[in-house]
């Protein structure tokens, strides 16, 4: 990929295997940045988050592709944290429910573990954290979005606890918004954008 100039643009790799997320970043980085995904660099070894926080796991992706392949990367890591569960499932957010549990057994748990708490105390946030490693130097950038988690389940869009969260000052779940609105909004898209600003300011 070239620029107007015709000048090879430099790689920054998604650690991430979903191309349609990494192709997201693309279009706000046009010009700029090529963005890779692991899939495209050949990286298909398993990546062990082993940190006991958010900022922690991040880095390990982004530094290993940075050690193991020689390219810039960024790495993202989110967590739900629940104020009636004092911040769990935080980290193990993935894995709440076990190292092989889906998305399903999650929520189950989680609603589990919030029966009997009422609607006002079922506050809760969505975090990501960005970890960049460019040229060896270390950089982090994130997004949090406020809200609270759902008594049932509702939606059908989008993926992980999705269908339980309900944004601040909205009626309905993630799961029940367009991805528009959703990224607008959301944990994710708030970190990213950062991330962008960051990536253009130094352009």
């Amino acid at each position: 990929m070239k620029d107007a100039a015709g000048t090879e643009l430099p790689i920054l790799v998604f650690a991430t295997h979903n191309a349609n997320k990494a192709l997201e970043v693309q279009n706000m980085l046009g010009g700029v940045y090529q963005i890779k995904t692991l899939t495209e660099i050949g990286c298909h070894e398993e990546i062990e988050e082993t940190a006991l926080d958010l900022k922690g796991n991040a880095l390990i992706k982004a530094q290993h592709v940075y050690d193991a392949y020689g390219l810039d990367c960024f790495a993202d890591d989110t967590g739900l944290e629940v104020d009636a569960l004092d911040g769990a499932p935080g980290v193990r957010t993935a894995r709440y429910a076990g190292e092989k549990a889906d998305a399903q057994a999650n929520m189950d748990k989680l609603l589990a573990a919030l029966s009997g708490v009422s609607v006002e105390n079922r506050s809760a946030r969505f975090r990501t954290v960005i970890c960049m490693v460019r040229g060896g130097d270390v950089e982090y950038v994130d997004g949090t979005c406020e809200g609270r988690i759902a008594l049932e389940q509702s939606g059908a869009k989008g993926f992980g606890y999705d269908p339980v969260f309900c944004p601040e000052g909205e009626r309905v779940t993630f799961a029940e918004m367009s991805a528009v609105t959703k990224n607008e909004i959301s944990h994710r898209g708030k970190a990213i954008r950062s991330m962008v600003s960051e990536l253009l300011a130094k352009s």
